[in-house]
């Protein structure tokens, strides 16, 4: 009896396949040691928070405006530049370095569920926004944008400021860049190879369609990728990136889910060139 080995061929790269999405998988979750020599752990101090509502559905939604000296300052502003750029066309031009972090479910004073984000600025900047109402206002416009281009979300600029709450729930730790990169700046790929790279085309869908989510899976074509070997995957909490060398994909998006990065799984098939991505959600 003879085997063909073209089965065997065709058994090993896929095998091959599982190996490195496994690996990739692991490196997500921190099971093997990756260098980042970039990001440090903090702890912010309370600032001011601010309330306001999600559109469409009216949600209660806190922001809590933190501060750091762990996060840059941004570049010097005066009060008249400040109206100009406000003026402008284009306001995006002056960035607020910031970080953003992961929303979490909260009680408010009518011990009714409400959700909050974190956002930390530089505490030099935030002192300067509290002596100022134009800052304060700026500072948490930008913030709003930030939660709104991070999260997908949509929140009324009708806000206030609590007057006698500098914060809702409590303080958490935030893994932030050591290197100034402005929130805006988060959501574009790096500029080296992946500059030349297109975005490919993806799918996110949701199961079941109805009710309480259960899983997130990603369908991303990758036509011209000729195997796994040729994918970088990363699965984070509530971003999915991915490249194919050399240069030709690269994908960089953040979801309105939390998802559970040890159980996810990927598969890529070549006959398809369509990869999936099947994660779990672990809240919404």
């Amino acid at each position: 009896m003879t085997t063909d080995s073209s089965l065997l061929n065709s058994e090993l790269e896929l095998q091959q396949q599982e190996e490195l999405y496994q690996q990739l998988l692991l490196q997500t979750m921190g099971k093997i040691p990756t260098e980042n020599p970039d990001s440090k752990v903090i702890r912010p101090q309370p600032g001011m928070c601010v309330k306001t509502l999600s559109e469409p559905g009216h949600q209660k939604i806190f922001v809590n405006i933190c501060q750091s000296n762990s996060v840059p300052l941004p570049p010097e502003i005066s009060r008249e530049e400040l109206v100009e750029l406000l003026q402008s066309e284009d306001p995006s031009g002056y960035r607020v370095p910031m970080s953003l972090g992961e929303p979490h479910t909260e009680v408010d004073n009518n011990s009714q569920g409400c959700t909050a984000y974190d956002v930390v600025v530089n505490q030099e900047f935030f002192q300067q926004c509290q002596e100022d109402p134009l800052f304060q206002q700026f500072v948490i416009l930008v913030s709003l944008e930030g939660l709104e281009n991070k999260y997908n979300l949509e929140l009324s600029r009708d806000w206030k400021v609590l007057k006698n709450r500098k914060f809702l729930g409590s303080v958490s730790e935030q893994n932030i860049r050591t290197k100034s990169r402005p929130v805006i700046q988060e959501l574009q790929p790096p500029e080296d190879s992946t500059a030349t790279a297109k975005r490919p085309e993806f799918t996110l869908l949701i199961e079941p369609p109805a009710g309480e989510p259960e899983y997130l899976i990603a369908e991303i074509q990758l036509p011209g990728v000729p195997s796994a070997r040729s994918l970088v995957l990363d699965v984070g909490e509530d971003r999915l990136t991915l490249t194919a060398r050399p240069s030709l994909f690269h994908l960089d998006v953040f979801h309105a889910f939390l998802v559970d990065q040890e159980n996810s799984v990927a598969q890529y098939n070549n006959s398809t060139q369509v990869l999936t991505v099947t994660m779990p959600v672990v809240s919404s």
